[in-house]
């Protein structure tokens, strides 16, 4: 587990207490994943003393039996469960004055709720920059489940571009990816809403899947992913259905000569802002940097969209181990969208793609 990090953190910061609510750093820390709903669910890490996870009652023996190997306390719904959390602390140490929380994560109420029970104590540390840092920098172990959760996109992309046909919708063939995920692959859950839009649709780049109707001559946008063993997918492709247009192929050939142009530069040494602007350079070139209008790309692992976006104006530098999409867009509003994703690793070499599937522009053949 990672939970080694977080307490040597605690130390160097003289901070007694963390209090982590973000159901993906738990499972980043003990390995245990589970959705809270609206129910508390914490892990309370000590500089000084045993860490424990919090849980609903309901789920204290799932986590006992999971591969966090510490104390697991819950509670009932009948129960204040933020007197439960204050009674297992004050047995557990008397240092619990200075406090780091995820700021990012944590709600006000939930904050308010946690500061009565310590009114004495400080909870200006925050924790969220730092596991954001160690996030970024994937084990191989990670990188094997990322390369996973890869094989079930590319497996969803063959089942979506089967899919097409003229007067089939945008929802059906969405519906077809993550039914044949779940019954060919025991794929339970994408990493976010399997996304399927034709023709003008495309050009809202997060407008999702709707009952809109393929026909003869539409671009096909797809942007999908799945979670494999805790960590995600995230991959976008584009065909074309039937013959396209000249207007069409150029834009499309833009957009997949930006996105290799982007892989091939991506190694060690690069920043953020660099490598953005190798994609975006060519497509402004081409006329179209209007219609590019959002980052290159985002961090992947425990979550589809993690640290660091790689855009304009952030100079961090590209390091081996990190993993990030790189998915040029040009958005025609009124006339088409296209998006080519992969998510990778950086090697020493340069960068690793997480999906195969085939870049040339796939055309379609008419299907009534």
């Amino acid at each position: 587990m990672n939970l080694n990090k977080l307490q040597e953190w605690l130390q160097a910061n003289d901070t007694d207490v963390a209090y982590i609510s973000n159901p993906i750093s738990i499972a980043y820390f003990t390995g245990y994943s589970m959705d809270p709903h609206e129910r508390i669910f914490a892990l309370l890490a000590f500089k000084d003393a045993e860490s424990f996870v919090f849980t609903p009652a309901l789920n204290v023996e799932e986590a006992k039996n999971s591969d966090w190997d510490g104390d697991v306390y819950g509670y009932l719904d009948s129960e204040d469960p933020w007197e439960v959390i204050s009674t297992t602390i004050r047995q557990r140490t008397k240092e619990f004055k200075n406090w780091a929380i995820e700021k990012d994560d944590l709600s006000v109420a939930h904050y308010q709720n946690l500061r009565s029970k310590f009114p004495d104590a400080s909870f200006t540390n925050d924790v969220s920059a730092f596991i954001e840092r160690i996030r970024l920098y994937k084990t191989p172990e990670e990188i094997e489940k990322l390369k996973g959760a890869g094989e079930e996109a590319d497996f969803a992309f063959q089942i979506g571009f089967n899919a097409i046909k003229t007067g089939v919708t945008e929802r059906s063939i969405a519906g077809q990816i993550d039914y044949q995920l779940k019954l060919q692959k025991g794929v339970m859950h994408e990493s976010f809403e399997t996304i399927v839009q034709a023709g003008a649709n495309a050009a809202n780049p997060h407008l999702g899947p709707t009952m809109n109707t393929i026909k003869p001559n539409d671009l096909v946008l797809f942007d999908l992913g799945t979670m494999h063993d805790g960590y995600a997918s995230d991959a976008s492709r584009t065909v074309a259905y039937g013959e396209p247009s000249a207007k069409q192929r150029e834009i499309y050939e833009v957009d997949r000569e930006a996105q290799q142009a982007a892989i091939e530069a991506a190694k060690p040494g690069i920043t953020a802002e660099e490598l953005d602007n190798v994609a975006r350079d060519i497509i402004k070139k081409a006329g179209y940097g209007e219609y590019f209008i959002h980052r290159l790309g985002h961090g992947i692992g425990k979550n589809v969209h993690e640290f660091p976006s790689i855009v304009e104006g952030n100079d961090l530098v590209i390091e081996e181990g990190m993993c990030f999409s790189i998915e040029p867009g040009i958005y025609i509003p009124g006339f088409a969208g296209v998006r080519i994703e992969d998510c990778g690793v950086v090697t020493k070499d340069g960068f690793e793609p997480f999906t195969h599937t085939d870049k040339e522009l796939r055309v379609i053949p008419i299907e009534e």
